[in-house]
């Protein structure tokens, strides 16, 4: 695991999404996991700059989002296809029909979760898949408790992620779903490289139980220390629990410009 310290979230941002971005210039076919959220957006607009002035293409891309609201209509502006849609996809040359996301609306939820695991598994697993952190340490939807070998499956979400979500709800907590469909740890676990996003100091004490305590359900994201490739990139705040945290930076001032995270 590598912990990146940058006082700059634009900073982090661009480090995001330069893997992203040497990624597709590398292989234009590679597989993307989006997240939503507030934690990916500065990483978007790097994406959309680099596409608009750089030439970065995604046209040959094919994505997989994290997790979906159930029960969501379809023109919700907040159910997460239609967030994708506004915060990425809408803005560069990915087709929305290569974006492949779950479907809160089903009739059958568990087989439609069986599908999406198919499906990720069909199309040769993850590349690059972009996540954030929740202050009570969940990744996806899955709230602490979760197994950490879980595969795509319905949760139901905490009473601290609904009020922490409530704000893209207009500040009403009984308009945030009580249930969701997500991505399982051990499905974002076969990701080939994860990359995680938190800032403030808010996200501080779950930063510290992902990179330096036991691993534990109570702490779903504290699994990723077994990932081999996971990069994770914090801000001042953020990091502001970590018992190295000198060693961090130290380690990321002395690693050589070439090998990239």
């Amino acid at each position: 695991m590598e912990v990146v310290i940058n006082p700059s979230t634009e900073q982090l941002a661009a480090l995001a999404a330069g893997a992203i971005d040497a990624l597709l210039r590398r292989r234009p076919d590679a597989v993307l996991g989006l997240a939503t959220g507030s934690s990916p957006l500065k990483v978007y607009d790097e994406l959309t700059r680099r596409h608009t002035e750089e030439g970065l293409s995604f046209a040959s891309a094919r994505a997989f989002m994290l997790d979906e609201y159930v029960g969501l209509p379809l023109d919700h502006p907040e159910r997460y296809r239609n967030v994708i849609e506004r915060d990425l996809v809408g803005r560069v040359d990915l087709d929305p029909a290569a974006v492949r996301s779950l479907d809160g609306l089903a009739e059958d939820l568990p087989a439609a979760c069986a599908a999406y695991e198919q499906a990720i598994v069909d199309a040769g697993g993850v590349d690059v898949q972009i996540l954030g952190l929740g202050t009570d340490g969940h990744v996806a939807f899955n709230e602490p408790g979760s197994s950490l070998a879980s595969r795509t499956r319905i949760k139901t979400l905490t009473q601290q992620t609904r009020l922490d979500n409530a704000r893209f709800f207009g500040d009403d907590v009984e308009a945030v779903p009580r249930h969701v469909l997500t991505q399982g740890l051990g499905t974002v676990m076969s990701a080939k490289h994860l990359v995680v996003l938190a800032d403030g100091r808010r996200k501080a004490q779950a930063v510290h139980h992902l990179v330096e305590g036991p691993v534990t359900a109570m702490w779903p994201a504290s699994v990723l220390q077994l990932h081999p490739h996971v990069t994770v990139l914090v801000d001042d705040a953020a990091a502001g629990r970590l018992q190295l945290g000198e060693y961090y930076r130290q380690t990321w001032a002395q690693k050589p410009e070439w090998q990239g995270i």
